[in-house]
Formats: C-alpha cells, sequence, structure tokens
C-alpha cells in the first residue's frame, strides 16, 4: 500500500500561478523578478496556512531560476530548479527559529552567509517563526542583516509581526498576506476533489471553508479528514455532524419564530440546541451572524457580502424579505449585548433565554422596539389565554356602560385585572406592565390642556399640590397619568431582577453606583417592603438619595403601589487573622512563663 500524503502537501503551490488568495502578492513579486530589482531582506507576515513559507520558496527557485519564463515563472529545466525540486539545493537555506532561536544558531548562519552560491547567483536564507528569535539572536542578526553581501537575500516569515524588533522591521520589505476568501477556497477544494475522484456538495465545501477561517492549510486538513468519515462522498450533512455545526436550518426555524412571536416554541428549540451538546455562547454568535446575513440580504447591492452556497443563498433572501430592517438591527444589538456579557453572567442559559424572549417581540408596533438593549415594553407572551380570558369574563358579567377611559383602552387591559391562574407570577407581571404603559400613552394623548410633544415630567410635577414631599412627586411623576391597577404580590426572585434591570438603566455617569448597586441583594421582610444591607456609610448616603428613583421604577415594573425599600447600616465583618506557628508560641509564651524557661534551659529553636 502506497504512503498516503495528506492534501496540504501534495497539492503545496510549486508555481506563483498555483497560489491561491494572494493575486496582488504575486504580482509584486513577479515584477521585482523581472525588473532585477530585488531587496536584500523580506518580511512575509500573516495568518497560518495562507502561503507565506510556500511564496517564499517559490520566489527563492524562481530568482535563481537560469531561464527564466516571459511570465516571472521558473522553468524547472535547468539545474537550479531540479535541484531544488529534489531538494538538494544548496544555494537554499531554511531554518526554523521556533526551535533554533540562540545566538549560536544566529553565528552559523552567519558564516554560512559568507559562502558564496556553487550554482545560480542568490544564496535564499528563509528564517521561519522569525518573532520566535530571543532578543540577543536579533541583536547579532542586525548588522548582517543591514549589510549583507550582494548575493545573499533574506526572506523571514512570521505569525506576529508586531513581535518582531522595530530594527528588523526598518531593515526589510514588508509583504502582508491576508486571509483567503472563502470562494477561492471552496474553489480550490472543489479542484482538488476533482483530481482525488471525491463527490462533493457544494453546501459541505462552504461549511469547510468557514470552518478553516482563511487558511488554506487548515482547510485542506479538514477535507481529508471529512473524506476519511465520508468514506469519499463529502456531504452537506455528514460534514455538520462530523465537525458539530449547527445546522443553518436551525437559525431559519428561530427567525420564523420569531416573526410569529413563539416563546414557548423558541425556549423548547434552545433546549433542543443545548441538549445536542452546543454552548449558548457559540449559539448566540451564530445567531448573530445569522441576522448579520439576514440583512445584507435584504439588498441587491449587499446580497455579494453573504458568502454561502447557491441554496442557502435562496433561502436567505426568501427570509430576509419578511423580516423588517428596524427588527433585524435591534436584533443584532441584542444579541451583540448578550455575547458581550455571556462570559460574566453566572446564569448563562438565563441570559441567553432572556435575550431570545426579547427577540420574538421585536416585531409588531415600531413604537414597541427599544434602543436596543430591549423593547421599552413587552407585549403578553400567551395571547391565545389573553383572548379565552376576556371572552369568559365578558359572558360571566353584565356589560358595564362605555366611559372616557374604557373606549381608549386595547382589548388585552382587561386581562390585567382577571388573568388566568396558572400563568407564571413573572409572565403576569410583564402583561400588567405592558398594559400600564399603554393605558398611561392614552391618558397623556387625552389629557386636556396638555400638548403631547411638550408633555414630560416637569410638567405634570407642576401640576400636582406643593404639599407633597420630593420623594412622593417623583413617585408619582409617571403613575399620575394611568389608572389605578390592582396590586400584584411581589416575590423574591421577581424583586431582585427588578434590582438588577435599575441598575442597568442607570446613566455613564452614575457606573460606579450602578455596579455598586449590581452586588447587592435585597431581601423581602413583608410583603411589600424590602431592606438592603450596606457596610459602607457612604453608599448608604447614596442610596437613600437615590431610594424615591428606586421606590417608583419598582412599583411601575412589579405593579405594586405599595413597595418601600429600607436601608439598613451593617457592621464590616471582622477578618480573622491566621496565626504562624511563631505567633502562635509567642501567644502561648505570653499565658504560660514555662514555656519560656523550657525553652532557655534545653536550648530549644523555633524552625
Amino acid at each position: 500500500m502506497e504512503n498516503f500524503i495528506v492534501s496540504a502537501r501534495k497539492y503545496r503551490p510549486a508555481t506563483f500561478d498555483t497560489v491561491v488568495g494572494q493575486k496582488a502578492l504575486i504580482v509584486t513579486l513577479k515584477n521585482a523578478i523581472l525588473t532585477g530589482k530585488l531587496a536584500h531582506a523580506y518580511l512575509f507576515c500573516g495568518p497560518r496556512g495562507v502561503g507565506k513559507t510556500t511564496c517564499a520558496r517559490i520566489f527563492a527557485k524562481s530568482i535563481n531560476c537560469e531561464h527564466l519564463t516571459p511570465e516571472g515563472e521558473a522553468c524547472n529545466e535547468c539545474e537550479s530548479c531540479r535541484a531544488f525540486n529534489e531538494q538538494r539545493s544548496y544555494n537554499i537555506h531554511e531554518l526554523d527559529a521556533a526551535s533554533n532561536n540562540s545566538v549560536d544558531d544566529i553565528r552559523e548562519l552567519i558564516d554560512q552567509v559568507r559562502i558564496p552560491p556553487q550554482i545560480g547567483r542568490y544564496k535564499v536564507f528563509i528564517i521561519d517563526e522569525v518573532h520566535m528569535l530571543s532578543t540577543a539572536a536579533f541583536n547579532a542578526f542586525l548588522k548582517t542583516l543591514e549589510e549583507p553581501p550582494r548575493h545573499a537575500i533574506f526572506i523571514l516569515a512570521t505569525t506576529e509581526r508586531h513581535k518582531v524588533l522595530p530594527t528588523i522591521l526598518s531593515r526589510c520589505q514588508i509583504y502582508d498576506f491576508t486571509r483567503i476568501e472563502l470562494s477561492d477556497i471552496v474553489e480550490h477544494l472543489a479542484n482538488v476533489a476533482a483530481k482525488e475522484g471525491v463527490k462533493t456538495e457544494e453546501a459541505a465545501l462552504h461549511i469547510i471553508a468557514q470552518k478553516a477561517d482563511g487558511g488554506m492549510r487548515d482547510a485542506l486538513s479538514l477535507f481529508d479528514q471529512m473524506v476519511s468519515y465520508t468514506q469519499g462522498n463529502v456531504t452537506y450533512q455528514g460534514v455538520i455532524g462530523s465537525l458539530n455545526i449547527l445546522d443553518y436550518d436551525y437559525y431559519f426555524r428561530f427567525t420564523d419564530l420569531f416573526l410569529e412571536h413563539k416563546i414557548s416554541e423558541t425556549m423548547l428549540l434552545f433546549d433542543e440546541v443545548l441538549r445536542r451538546g452546543f454552548d449558548g455562547g457559540n449559539f448566540i454568535t451564530n445567531l448573530t451572524a445569522h441576522l448579520r446575513d439576514l440583512l445584507v440580504s435584504r439588498e441587491p447591492a449587499t446580497l455579494p457580502l453573504l458568502e454561502v452556497s447557491t441554496d442557502v443563498r435562496e433561502r436567505y433572501r426568501e427570509q430576509a424579505q419578511k423580516c423588517p430592517e428596524r427588527m433585524l438591527i435591534h436584533a443584532i444589538k441584542l444579541c451583540n449585548d448578550c455575547d458581550l456579557n455571556y462570559r460574566a453572567s453566572k446564569n448563562k442559559r438565563l441570559l441567553v433565554e432572556l435575550t431570545l424572549i426579547q427577540l420574538a417581540q421585536l416585531t409588531g408596533d415600531p413604537d414597541e422596539i427599544g434602543s436596543g438593549r430591549g423593547p421599552k415594553k413587552l407585549k403578553p407572551l400567551f395571547q391565545k389565554a389573553v383572548a379565552t380570558a376576556t371572552a369568559s369574563q365578558s359572558k360571566d358579567s353584565k356589560p358595564a356602560p362605555p366611559t372616557a377611559a374604557s373606549t381608549t383602552q386595547p382589548a388585552v387591559n382587561n386581562y390585567a385585572q382577571g388573568a388566568p391562574q396558572n400563568i407564571p407570577a413573572g409572565m403576569s407581571r410583564i402583561m400588567a406592565s405592558s398594559t400600564a404603559t399603554q393605558q398611561s400613552k392614552v391618558a397623556t394623548m387625552r389629557r386636556p390642556g396638555i400638548s403631547i410633544r411638550g408633555t414630560n415630567a416637569q410638567n405634570v410635577q407642576n401640576e400636582m399640590p406643593r404639599q407633597q414631599s420630593v420623594s412622593s412627586s417623583v413617585a408619582a411623576a409617571t403613575p399620575v397619568l394611568q389608572p389605578v391597577v390592582e396590586d400584584i404580590p411581589i416575590s423574591e426572585d421577581g424583586l431582585r431582577i427588578c434590582w438588577k434591570q435599575f441598575a442597568a438603566t442607570l446613566s455613564k455617569e452614575e457606573t460606579a453606583m450602578a455596579g455598586r448597586i449590581m452586588n447587592i441583594r435585597p431581601s423581602l421582610t413583608g410583603d411589600t417592603s424590602f431592606t438592603v444591607g450596606i457596610d459602607n456609610k457612604i453608599v448608604a448616603q447614596e442610596l437613600l438619595t437615590m431610594q424615591p428613583r428606586i421606590e417608583a421604577y419598582l412599583r411601575q415594573q412589579m405593579q405594586n403601589s405599595r413597595i418601600s425599600m429600607q436601608v439598613v447600616l451593617e457592621e464590616a465583618q471582622k477578618v480573622h487573622h491566621i496565626y504562624s506557628r511563631v505567633e502562635q508560641y509567642q501567644q502561648l509564651e505570653q499565658r504560660n512563663q514555662a514555656l519560656k524557661k523550657l525553652k532557655e534551659l534545653f536550648e530549644l529553636d523555633l524552625e
């Protein structure tokens, strides 16, 4: 059986024309060879697997070719080319700086530089991973790199240009290799598959190219792995199954559920994703990328930015037409915020689930869409339950005469007073908050003598009696325009969630206070009262100053007008000192002088 050669080595480019994805650099190097304007030192830098060392070898081979083609390619027939192809050329030296990074290694290299070439015009020294050289080795190399013999050319390659000394960079011509585009990788993989007789699907090659992240070597390695897994028939399902990648179909299903406001189905689908072993952080990152692809699919001008197969591109185009542009922009902001907060979150699953709930409520009335951190108000999560409760209430009770307030309220407002008992308390609070906000808007628009554009908290506060205190006026600035609703019982979990939400609403000038509030855990002491324990007098004073704002926010969010907060100043916990052995003996010696005499009698010493 023949020895197997991996595709990354078997199909390694041997000429400039076979190099993939670096056209601008190849043209520059060819022109330099044809015109004879060669520098004495080059620096090839860029990501892994994009062709830095390969181009260095082709360049070294071409400049020593005796019969160069008009296109700047080596002839592969002269003695220099044959020696290079058979790996017996003494004009090309490669040094791996990762394992030969000492001063002695550089001194040996300098000794070889002095010897002129036997065949050809130039002696080329390729130093790979040059950033691994020690500082002393760099300094020993400086003089030779600046003024080498006429026959010496240095080609340095590195993946981390910032680690190379500036004195080295200033002596080299720098060539930046870029990541290979996805379309070029797919095309090259298709050519390799055709030569190897492997059946492939375009979508499968796209997944491999995306996983390679712009590196051709990684793409060919993954291709060999998929050929072994699928036994020569590389399919889309086989690739996503082997690489453990979430299918495109999942993200399309999530988007459809967002558009239909199906929160329960969204939560169940996310649970299925987690049970399949996928990480929530990777999921939210890929969901953000999916929403971005939908956004660029809406316009023909931006459609080329979508790097997927033809079939998947058509699915993106169809679903993009169903998604409002405003909804996609705010959805991307929500997912981005979730991605930024994911690593710091203690309950990562809850963070993702809250984001999915907000995404499922973005479509609809434009006024209900927030600034990207989430909707200003949430619509009822179970609309069928709302309709059922409203219908049963209208049958059991006689219709009341219409009033000015009732004619302007939406039909869903009836649900705030007659919610079914089987609905969770958290969901009821969200629905009641949405109802109260809608009533506040209606009351503001119907109030005589107040302009809609000119209405603000200051106008409302001026109309209140002057005998009211400052705290009551701040708390009543918003609720004064909305009808009184039934006080909903509160729970400690709900209180802590709303407490953290209040911290998130603080401005940039109050960032420090917001961080302190996030670290505080309020505790219920009654049905509507809670305490906040503080061990710092300054923080307690600031919290007392913000007490009216906190109570007003919690009353509105939790739909309970009797919520009250009490700040308790606690004593700081005493730090218990851990004594060493010497300190323990000193304590015992003070209590019992006989230990001291015993130590002196036997001339003992503590270790």
